[in-house]
């Protein structure tokens, strides 16, 4: 893939994962990683990494999250506490574009 995926996430949306192993899970969108179409949710896809110790880092087990694909991925609607789709919407009195969600709230 070389072309960036579009997406309507942003980073520090609360998410909720609707596909896979982590389905159900909810947490905070901390990365984006828009030219592969993954994003990285807080406390989704553990894994382990064993690294060696250097003069500089010590050495151990670290866990750290892995990325899950965007489709997986739906935004939390505040309002009503489920999943949900998110639109565009163009408001005349302040003339820019906003995300809502199905219950017509603003997103962020």
């Amino acid at each position: 893939m070389n072309k960036k995926v579009k997406t309507k996430l942003k980073i520090g949306d609360f998410v909720e994962i609707i596909a896979g192993k982590e389905k159900g899970k909810r947490g905070k969108l901390i990365r984006l990683l828009l030219k592969k179409g993954r994003g990285v949710v807080e406390g989704a896809n553990l894994a382990k990494k064993h690294t060696k110790a250097t003069q500089t880092t010590q050495g151990g087990i670290i866990t750290k999250e892995g990325s899950i694909h965007l489709s997986s991925i739906m935004a939390v609607d505040a309002k009503t506490d489920r999943a949900t789709r998110i639109g565009k919407t163009h408001r005349r009195e302040e003339r820019s574009k906003t995300y809502v969600c199905s219950s017509d709230q603003d997103l962020r």
